[in-house]
């Protein structure tokens, strides 16, 4: 871990020891895309044969060269928020989110400190590089039952300030299909959400569809396991497809286990224009436009300069 990065990441629940080395460099997308949904503030690679932590500007540089010309980068808690808002500021290749993760809500509430850090977030929302709220939502796999109403009341707030500054809404959803489904019913959903890491199924794909939310595939959709997925992308519109990493999560195949960065996305557009059967640089082009739609232009002038 360096200075540059927020949090180390964590364990792997005492899994087989993980190969900590970045994979290769694939091959360039002729049609360049983003990668909406990455957290470049995690230190990865740590450890005995690991390569070492990526600074950002080098996460970005590799990127760049295979034909990913910008991320999203995503803050989970008012520190690793503050860090994407400042990123992007100076950076003209990132636009940030920003957000309590749905597991952080119970803790803060506990603390007693839920609406203060809300308020911070919400601080942050009105910059001009911050181009999304998320993320947000609810995860019922990590959380129990006690820890849900703090995650409804979070996820919530965060939806209205989605609204309040018309930004988009990145949503986690982990075992909680209904549940934000409800959410975003009951008190409407802002005009651009999108479900990251999309993890339904066709069920899912097509009430998106019929609600207009965009589904964000990472590299899940290459697992072999993972059918359900590859379905969903069938069902799921074009015009409302997006394409992430998950960042230092969810290596695409076949480097599954490895640490993931933005420059790795390739991989999952080709993985998903063969699910599609569709050439990779037409579904490319689709979801280059999906996403500038979603998070607005790269190209405004960041507000400082310098480290």
């Amino acid at each position: 871990m360096t200075d540059a990065h927020v949090r180390a990441r964590g364990g792997d629940g005492g899994r087989q020891k993980r190969d900590l080395t970045y994979p290769p460099l694939p091959q360039a997308l002729a049609v360049p895309v983003y990668d909406n949904h990455t957290h470049m503030e995690i230190a990865d690679g740590v450890g005995d044969g690991g390569d070492g932590p990526l600074e950002y500007g080098e996460h970005l540089d590799r990127a760049a060269s295979v034909g990913v010309r910008g991320v999203v980068q995503v803050g989970t808690d008012l520190a690793t928020s503050q860090w994407s808002a400042s990123i992007a500021a100076r950076e003209p290749r990132v636009l940030a989110a920003v957000a309590l993760h749905p597991n952080e809500a119970p803790v803060l509430d506990e603390q007693g400190l839920l609406d203060e850090h809300l308020a911070g977030i919400e601080a942050l929302a009105g910059l001009p590089r911050v181009r999304a709220i998320g993320e947000t939502g609810l995860d019922f796999f990590r959380t129990g039952d006690d820890g849900r109403a703090a995650q409804v009341r979070s996820f919530e707030e965060h939806i209205r300030i989605a609204k309040e500054y018309d930004l988009a809404l990145t949503i986690h959803d982990r075992d909680a299909h209904d549940a934000v489904v409800e959410v975003l019913e009951r008190v409407g959903a802002p005009e651009r959400t999108v479900f990251h890491c999309f993890s339904g199924g066709t069920e899912l794909a097509r009430l998106c569809a019929e609600r207009g939310w965009y589904m964000s595939f990472a590299g899940t959709v290459t697992f072999k396991n993972a059918q359900n997925l590859r379905d969903a992308l069938h069902v799921a519109p074009r015009h409302l497809i997006m394409v992430e990493t998950d960042a230092p999560f969810l290596t695409p195949t076949p480097f599954r286990g490895r640490p993931n960065a933005p420059y790795l996305i390739p991989l999952t557009v080709r993985s998903m224009a063969e699910t599609l059967g569709t050439d990779p640089s037409t579904l490319a082009e689709q979801i280059s436009s999906n996403t500038e739609l979603v998070y607005g232009s790269w190209d405004d002038e960041p507000t400082t300069v310098g480290e």
